[in-house]
């Protein structure tokens, strides 16, 4: 049986936990047998990464991989220019964090995990040989590495659909529906979200999608526009989108929580839709088109 034992210091702590999830859990790896690849390379599934404001230590990325590869820690130089386009398209002024390259023993690139921290949040996202994006990748808390990737107070406890973060719009602070009425008059009010680090997340609509961001005080943060000049009429349920668009989304974000989609609509024809979801506390918006392909991903907060 392993012991967990407790450090003092964040260093000795985040090593502490590494050395015993990879000697507890060796059956859970999907790289090389033991003493196959360098010294330097990982085939446990989990990197630990420090989490700073949030009042625990440390999260783990889960990150499987094929039989026969290992992930290699590299520099941020070491990533594709696609790779850095890609994060700072969408996650712009995000922080680095780590690098890894996956291969086998022959060399031969596999893809690329990038650990960055995005609006103090911490995010891996899983890169193809090629450098395009293939999924953000499940967070999990230490207690929870065996288990479901959830627990009550938890950091992910919203992941069993019971711990709803939409607040309703009648009960939005008078200091935001102040706001959108004096500077977006012709937006009508959506949808509600108070995300996990208490900031307020107000989706609305006028010939187009938008998310408007405010402070947990109510102080304005930012708006960003969700959709093309078409209009957001109708809210549907999360089974009346495409199955493909479903199956991208359960494939490019494992444990993502739903939290509303809407169609969009031209002369009363449908032309796609956008669907809101939380990933380890990081919003995003989905932009399918009619037939459920992918047009577009953005980062909300």
């Amino acid at each position: 049986m392993c012991k967990r034992i407790k450090f003092e210091g964040f260093v000795l702590l985040l090593l502490a936990f590494v050395l015993a999830i990879i000697s507890c859990n060796k059956d859970m790896s999907h790289g090389n047998s033991p003493g196959s690849s360098p010294a330097t390379s990982s085939t446990s599934p989990f990197i630990a990464v420090a989490v700073d404001s949030t009042g625990r230590d440390s999260i783990f990325i889960i990150q499987p991989f094929a039989y026969g590869y290992f992930r290699d820690s590299i520099d941020r130089s070491g990533l594709p220019d696609s790779v850095l386009n890609y994060l700072n398209t969408n996650y712009a002024g995000f922080t680095f964090e780590k690098a890894f390259v996956i291969k086998n023993n022959a060399g031969t690139v596999g893809g690329y995990v990038a650990i960055i921290f995005f609006n103090g949040k911490p995010v891996g996202l899983l890169f193809d040989a090629n450098g395009n994006f293939e999924e953000v990748l499940e967070q999990r808390e230490p207690g929870d590495l065996n288990g479901d990737g959830r627990h009550h107070g938890g950091r992910y406890r919203n992941r069993n659909g019971q711990q709803q973060d939409s607040i309703s719009v009648a009960a939005l602070p008078s200091s935001i529906t102040s706001y959108m009425a004096g500077n977006f008059p012709k937006d009508t009010l959506l949808r509600a979200y108070q995300n996990f680090d208490s900031t307020v997340l107000v989706i609305s609509a006028d010939n187009g999608l938008y998310a408007t961001l405010f402070s947990s005080s109510g102080n304005f943060i930012k708006r960003i526009s969700l959709s093309p000049q078409v209009a957001a009429d109708q809210q549907i349920m999360q089974d009346s989108l495409p199955s493909n668009a479903l199956t991208f989304l359960s494939n490019s974000f494992p444990n993502y929580v739903f939290e509303s989609a809407l169609s969009l609509t031209l002369n009363n024809v449908v032309q796609g839709y956008v669907v809101v979801i939380d990933v380890d506390n990081t919003k995003y918006s989905v932009w399918f088109d009619a037939t459920g392909k992918l047009v577009a991903i953005k980062t909300i907060w």
